[in-house]
Formats: structure tokens, C-alpha cells, sequence
């Protein structure tokens, strides 16, 4: 058996599971020891009561000490029973909605029993614990073990014994990088690091092999990037636009003054527009500071010269919102655009005459999401693209409106930092104008960072903020509690009936998450935007979306839960109005890391600071997998998060570039991403 053999000659792989391997797109050794784990659980070292770890997974050899006992509520049930130690301490383990687990929880047996422990009046409770016998858990005690994705007839196990049968054939993986090589830059050579990406002994080997494989990934994607000329080439602008009295008498007309900040991005914008080449310019400016104003101007400019322009919103939510801005901004200062907002709230009929419109010219700036540019999407002049970072509109985008026979200036506005040649891979031969500077008017958010046993207090502290006009945000991770075992997470359902327990009829409380229908979601974000509403419980489908400057707390439950960048994101759907905005983050962890985390967010509100910050906090500590988002899709990194990775492979690449020809590739197509 060789790297190239089919899946079918693995041991213990039959016709069923090559259908199911099949489904995953596995068909190969190769593709088999590079189907890398969605995650892992490290199985914990056995302890007793004393030395539980709240708000953290334990294991513990105990005994049944009573029945178990069914409670029902609501439809639902919880099955009890409680737990003796070694040393006759007790513990209550909990399952819900699985009352035919009663049935398996007979008095005095001993067993293992691992879950996430809490505690309620003094007493530890284990929640939707797994039960091993003690021979069994003894085998896996303080390993780590990989977690597969998976799809119909075949489970992370099956998938982690198929793997465990070929990946000593990770052996003939040629390595190229010399010792030095990998120890500076905490590398495990590939043979190893394909081991111990499936099977770590340590997390600092799997720090390792993470770091080396995502090297990889990002060396075949640059030496893609390298080989093709798409990227060295700066189109000319065969039609230069003239600058015109009507975007300087906006800016005079505005009643606050631009920042410098923003006065020198718009003129980078300008001086492209007007000159030999096609525009091909990052925007990078933190929440908060502005990009859609220098947007605008870009448009202006666009409409002025008779052209068209188009901005492209992450979601309709924020394309409605947009639309309404400029179209207010239109009537109030007279300026010459004439917006057309496309999004499939829109009858058959309103689609018909917008795509007419666009087709004739009559509309000369088009608002919307990434269907813009579907084929029924006809323009007249499209001479300017402005995109949200989201999208990501780079080099195959740009190809396939050039593919319609359109080469327009594209303006990209990022709220992340980014090193200049790491925009220049993701974007093109792009140009960066940075904006780090906030509007004077913006009054910084004040932070605290809090365990759950101040929730009453920060519902008190709500309760005044609304008193005095003003409306609240509140975030959790999960939309029900059905989502994860874990019960120390707040899911919305659970946190808005806690809510309206707590405040009664006198506060108004909606609910919104990414399951509701988009109209829906419309309607609750608009509600909330008119003041129907005082308190929005939501996951992150709000992170970007909606102005609401009356809104003046975020309180984000489980904040450990969440990304820095992402944590700093609903930050900033406060502080939009004239009021002093706070933001409380609720978080019952001990992970260290976590901790230092939540302390950045505290400390400050400068989002470059943040990112900054982010790529020093991680390390080994982080028990993680497969990337599931990113700006291209590798299979384990994440071109922003690890960008730090990426910055390695720029640095490297001349010195290795003649080492690599005969290497395998970590199956990343260039021209497919």
C-alpha cells in the first residue's frame, strides 16, 4: 500500500465505509492523512470531589449512591442520581432529555464519569457526564484524541482507525527544512507532524505539528501566488476620472469635521481614481472610524464622472441600512447619486425594473450583497467596486468582471490590520491607506470583566441605562440549549426568559438569532433600530449589522467563547451615538488564556492593538482543529489568524524555493481558492 492506494485497501474499510469515506471526498491514503481532526477532548487525569475544577471538565471513579429519579417540566426531563468518591464525597450527575438513561444508572455500580462540573447551592453537579468502565478509561487517561467531521454510516472513531492503519505511511513525506529551520520556528519535522495532528502526545506537539502543517499550506498557496503573473500586473485607467466641486461641498456641508484620518484616505482614493491606474485599495480602519463616509465620497466621485458604482454588504441587514444612509444623505445634501438597492426581499417586479435600471444607467450606484455580480446583473459603466472584508474580493473576482467585460477600480474596507504583503497575496497588488484615528465625538467604551455571580447587578446597571432612554444589547453563544452538552453556556431562548423573569413587563425584550427567516431578522433589527424594543438578546448575527446609536451596553455572556476580534466587533455596535456606551463581558472560566484574553478587551479599544495582541496570546494551550472560516479555505489555517505563519512563509520562501520542487503538495490548489 502506497500514498496513492484507494482507501478500500485501509484494514478494517469495507464497501459501506468507502461510500461513506466517499461522501467526505476521501478516496485515497493521502486524502486520509489529511482529513485533519474538526478538534479534540483530552481525556483528564482522574480526580476526586475536593479537587474539582469548576466551569471545566473533570473525571472521577465513583459509585452510585442512589436511584436515579426523573424529573419532568415543560415537556422536557432531567434525570438525577448522585455519585460517591473514593472518599465518600458526593456529587449529582444530570441528563437531559434522556430519560431512558435511568434505566442504565443502577445503584453501587462504579464507573468513570467525565463532564463539564458546576456548582448550585454549594453542591457539585456533573452535567451530561460520559460513563467508562475504569479498565477502559485508564487506557486513554491524560491522552488527547482527535474528533473527526463526519457524515452518515461512519464515526470519529472509525475515521481514527483508518487513520492510525496508514499513517506510518507519513514517512515518506520528504522533509527539506533543515534542523535549525524547525526549531527556530517550533516546527516538528512532516513525518511527525502528520502523526501528531491525529494522534499529539502533548499539546505542545500538536502546537507543533499545527504550526508546521499550516506552513505548508500556506507555502503551496504562495508558491501558487509566486508562479502566476496575475498579481504583477497594474492595469491601466483608460478613462481617469476628473475631480469635481461636488465631493469638497459634501465635506463642507457635513456638520462635524472629517478626521485626518479620513481626509487622507479620501484623497489616496481620489489620486487613484484620477490617475494612470486602476484603483486597487485596502481601507483599513478599526470599528468605529468612518469607512463608510469615505465610502460615500468614492461613490460620489464615481456618480459625478457619470460612472457607476457598487457597494457590496455582508449581509442585507447592513445592504438596507446602507441604502437608507445614502439615500438620506442624497435627499439632504442633493448630491448626484442615484442608489438602487438589490437584496431578495424585493418582488419579482422591483428585481425586473432595478436590473433595467442598472442596465440603462438611470441608477448609478447599486447596493447590495454579493449577488451584484450575478449573471442577470447587467451594468452600463461599472467603474467602481466597494466591498465589505467578508467578501474577500480578490484576484478571481476581479478575473470574472473583467470576464464581462468590466475592469473597474476596487476599494476594500477592512476593519483587521493587515501586513502589506500579506493584502497583497489575499487582495492583489494592492495599495493600504490606513485610518487610526476615531471621530472627536466618540466617547470610549467603558469595559469590566465579571463572572455570572454579577448578573443581577449588570441587570440592575441595564435597567438604569434604559430608565434613562437608552437600549442593551445582551449576547450568548448558543441559540438553545439543545446545541451543546455543556450547560454552563447561556443560549438565547434560556437568557431571554430570564430576562422578562427578571424585569417583568416593564422592560421589552426581543430574541434574534441566524435560524429566523431573513425578514424576520429585518423586522427585529429595524424594531430595535425605532426604539419597539429595549434589550436584544442575540448571538453574533448582530456583529455586523445595524446602527443603533441609542444603544449603550453590550453585555456578551460566556465571553471565552469568543474570538478577540469577534468580542471587539459587538463591542462596536455600541459607542455609535453621543452617550457613554459600556461594555460587559460575563465569563466563569479559569483557562489562563482565556483570562489574559478577556484582559486585553479590557484594557483597550484599539482594534490593531487587539489583533496585535491576539497573535501573542496564542500558543500550545489551545486544543484546536480544522479552521472552519477565513478568508481562503485551508484545511487547518486561517490566512488572518495565523497570519503570523504566513509572514514566516514571505520571509522563508527564497531561501526554500529551490528546495520544494519534488515535495508534496498539502493538497492546496492555488487557482481553486
Amino acid at each position: 500500500m502506497n500514498l496513492d492506494s484507494s482507501i478500500i485497501n485501509v484494514k478494517g474499510v469495507g464497501e459501506k465505509s468507502l461510500l461513506a469515506y466517499e461522501r467526505l471526498n476521501l478516496h485515497t491514503v493521502n486524502d486520509l492523512i489529511h482529513y485533519y481532526p474538526r478538534t479534540y477532548e483530552k481525556f483528564e487525569t482522574l480526580t476526586d470531589v475536593k479537587h474539582f475544577i469548576p466551569m471545566e471538565r473533570n473525571a472521577v471513579y465513583g459509585v452510585i449512591a442512589s436511584n436515579a429519579r426523573i424529573i419532568r417540566f415543560s415537556g422536557r426531563s432531567i434525570v438525577t442520581a448522585y455519585v460517591k468518591d473514593k472518599n465518600g464525597d458526593a456529587f449529582e450527575i444530570r441528563f437531559f432529555n434522556a430519560p431512558y438513561i435511568a434505566k442504565a444508572l443502577k445503584k453501587d455500580t462504579f464507573k468513570v464519569f467525565r463532564g463539564f462540573v458546576s456548582t448550585n447551592k454549594a453542591v457539585y453537579q456533573m452535567s451530561q457526564p460520559q460513563i467508562y468502565d475504569l479498565k477502559d478509561y485508564e487506557k486513554i487517561e491524560g491522552t488527547i484524541g482527535p474528533v473527526y467531521s463526519v457524515t452518515k454510516d461512519i464515526t470519529s472513531s472509525k475515521i481514527a482507525k483508518s487513520v492510525k492503519e496508514v499513517i506510518g505511511l507519513s514517512k515518506y513525506y520528504e522533509e527539506y527544512l533543515s534542523a535549525k529551520e524547525m526549531d527556530v520556528n517550533s516546527f516538528l519535522n512532516i513525518s511527525d507532524s502528520f502523526f501528531s495532528i491525529h494522534f499529539p502526545k502533548s499539546e505542545n506537539d500538536l502546537y507543533k505539528a499545527r504550526r508546521r502543517l499550516i506552513f505548508e499550506e500556506f507555502l503551496d498557496f504562495y508558491h501558487g501566488f509566486k508562479s502566476s503573473d496575475v498579481n504583477n500586473v497594474k492595469p491601466l485607467n483608460e478613462k481617469p476620472f476628473m475631480e469635481v466641486a461636488e465631493c469638497e461641498r459634501f465635506k463642507e456641508s457635513l456638520p462635524f469635521e472629517l478626521t485626518n484620518a479620513q481626509k487622507n484616505a479620501i484623497k489616496d482614493i481620489f489620486e487613484d481614481m484620477t490617475g494612470k491606474y486602476l484603483m486597487n485599495r485596502l481601507v483599513q480602519g478599526d470599528v468605529g472610524s468612518g469607512k463608510t463616509l469615505v465610502a460615500v465620497e468614492a461613490l460620489l466621485l464615481c456618480a459625478a464622472n457619470n460612472s457607476q458604482g457598487a457597494l457590496m454588504a455582508p449581509t442585507e441587514v447592513l445592504a438596507v441600512q446602507h441604502f437608507n444612509n445614502i439615500k438620506a444623505m442624497c435627499d439632504k445634501y442633493g448630491l448626484c447619486i442615484k442608489p438602487v438597492l438589490l437584496y431578495g426581499k424585493l418582488s419579482a417586479k422591483s428585481k425586473r425594473e432595478a436590473y433595467a435600471g442598472i442596465q440603462s444607467g438611470e441608477y448609478n450606484v447599486v447596493i447590495g450583497t454579493h449577488a451584484l455580480f450575478q449573471e442577470n446583473v447587467e451594468f452600463k459603466d461599472l467603474k467602481l467596486v466597494i466591498t465589505d472584508e467578508q467578501h474577500r474580493f480578490g484576484v478571481n473576482q476581479r478575473e470574472s468582471l473583467r470576464d464581462k467585460g468590466m475592469s473597474p477600480h476596487i476599494l476594500v474596507m477592512s476593519a483587521t490590520p493587515i501586513p502589506r504583503t500579506l493584502a497583497m497575496v489575499m487582495y492583489g497588488n494592492v495599495d493600504i491607506s490606513i485610518m487610526d484615528e476615531l471621530p472627536k465625538n466618540r466617547i470610549p467604551i467603558q469595559n469590566c470583566v465579571v463572572n455570572s455571580g454579577y448578573n443581577k447587578k449588570s441587570f440592575d446597571f441595564i435597567k438604569k441605562e434604559i430608565d434613562a432612554g437608552h437600549q442593551a444589547y445582551v449576547i450568548c453563544p448558543m441559540i438553545d440549549e439543545s446545541e451543546e452538552d455543556d450547560l454552563n453556556l447561556k443560549d438565547v431562548g434560556t437568557m431571554t426568559e430570564e430576562l422578562k423573569a427578571y424585569y417583568g413587563d416593564s422592560i421589552r425584550v426581543a430574541t434574534l438569532h441566524g435560524k429566523l427567516k431573513s425578514a424576520e431578522k429585518e423586522r427585529i433589527m429595524e424594531d430595535f433600530k425605532d426604539r419597539k424594543y429595549d434589550i436584544l438578546v442575540s448571538t453574533t448575527v448582530i456583529e455586523v449589522g445595524v446602527d443603533v446609536p441609542n444603544a449603550t451596553v453590550m453585555m456578551i455572556v460566556n465571553a471565552e467563547r469568543f474570538g478577540l476580534s469577534q468580542l471587539h466587533q459587538l463591542r462596536g455596535r455600541v459607542g455609535r451615538g453621543d452617550a457613554q456606551s459600556y461594555c460587559i463581558l460575563v465569563s466563569d472560566t479559569k483557562n489562563e488564556q482565556s483570562l489574559k484574553r478577556l484582559k486585553v478587551l479590557n484594557e483597550t479599544n484599539d482594534g490593531f492593538e487587539i489583533a496585535r495582541q491576539d497573535i501573542k496570546l496564542r500558543g500550545p494551550g489551545e486544543l484546536t482543529g480544522v479552521r472552519q472560516s477565513g478568508a481562503l479555505s485551508f484545511g487547518l489555517g486561517d490566512i488572518m489568524e495565523d497570519s503570523d505563519i504566513f509572514m514566516l512563509v514571505i520571509e522563508m520562501y527564497d531561501h526554500i524555493k529551490d528546495r520544494i520542487t519534488n515535495r508534496t503538495p498539502c493538497l492546496i490548489d492555488f487557482r481553486s481558492i
